[in-house]
């Protein structure tokens, strides 16, 4: 995979402060949110990029190391301590800097290899040497699903770093969980094995119902004559139709608990939370003399 300068990614430069940094990446997000082009596979993967850039020069550590190491930055713990048990196998071949102060990351990209394989094996000419095996970087993601989407298993396509990714989402995802796929994240070094990739899913808000862990709420509006009454109520809920009964004098806001009735438990098949109604109660407009002068006697009768 192509080195990929991060502060190049958000437009700052190596200087710029860590709220710098996050007003540039929150900027660049919305822009080439998947949400804001559809169907558009550059900008997809500009946004993977530009997520996995802020995910390593947010981090102070993680920012220390790209600053120090560039594209070998997650092997940077590997380096200092090969060099604390073998000190400076490079006194007095230019590479004197590496003693005591630390890499300061101005090579190319192949003297930072060659670099690199000199120091942690044998470059396959002669000398015997047994090459160290690296793991390859974790990938970080996005996938940003409705709230009816995550209501059932379903199959969903990532674009990561220009390759297709299709995953299997089960029922009842959070929002913020995260999922790692092993194996799907940038190739290892040396023959070493592939990093991972993770998913951060966003659960976009739904305009009827709320989630709350496994429970669902939702309100339901209802005219003042059935909330007095009684009568009956169909609902749409994410599971179909629901036809409910509303009890006699059924006061604003009066909740329902319908069981079983609300989001389905990660990974646990036919267990579901509850889905909790609050009853809004409508009160006429518009009304008539007739109307009213029935309210007022209702209202004389009640005193």
């Amino acid at each position: 995979m192509a080195f990929i300068d991060y502060y190049q990614i958000l437009g700052v430069d190596k200087k710029a402060s860590a709220d710098d940094i996050k007003k540039a990446y929150r900027k660049l997000a919305r822009k080439h949110h998947p949400d804001m082009n559809p169907n558009d596979k550059e900008a997809n993967i500009k946004f993977q990029q530009i997520n996995e850039a802020n995910e390593v020069l947010s981090d102070p550590e993680k920012r220390k190391k790209y600053d120090a190491y560039g594209e070998h930055w997650q092997h940077a713990d590997q380096f200092e301590q090969s060099r604390q048990q073998g000190g400076n196998p490079y006194a007095g071949q230019g590479y004197e800097g590496f003693g005591g102060q630390g890499f300061e990351g101005n090579f190319s990209e192949g003297q930072f290899s060659d670099f690199f394989e000199s120091l942690f094996g044998n470059r396959g000419g002669g000398g015997g040497g047994r090459q160290r095996k690296f793991r390859g970087q974790d990938y970080n993601a996005e996938l940003h699903v409705g709230l009816r989407e995550a209501y059932t298993t379903h199959q969903h396509t990532l674009n990561v770093n220009g390759k297709q990714v299709r995953i299997t989402v089960p029922a009842g995802i959070a929002n913020g969980q995260v999922i790692k796929l092993k194996g799907h994240g940038a190739p290892g070094g040396n023959g070493g094995p592939n990093g991972d990739l993770y998913i951060t899913f966003v659960i976009a808000e739904d305009p009827a119902f709320k989630r709350v862990d496994n429970d669902l709420y939702m309100n339901v509006e209802t005219d003042l004559y059935t909330a007095m009454l009684g009568g009956d109520l169909t609902v749409d809920t994410l599971s179909g139709k629901v036809k409910l009964k509303v009890k006699p004098e059924t006061q604003n806001g009066t909740k329902v608990r319908l069981k079983g009735k609300g989001f389905p438990v990660y990974k646990q098949d036919g267990a579901f939370g509850d889905l909790i109604i609050s009853y809004s109660v409508l009160l006429p407009t518009n009304l008539t003399e007739e109307q009213k002068e029935l309210f007022r006697k209702l209202a004389q009768s009640s005193h």
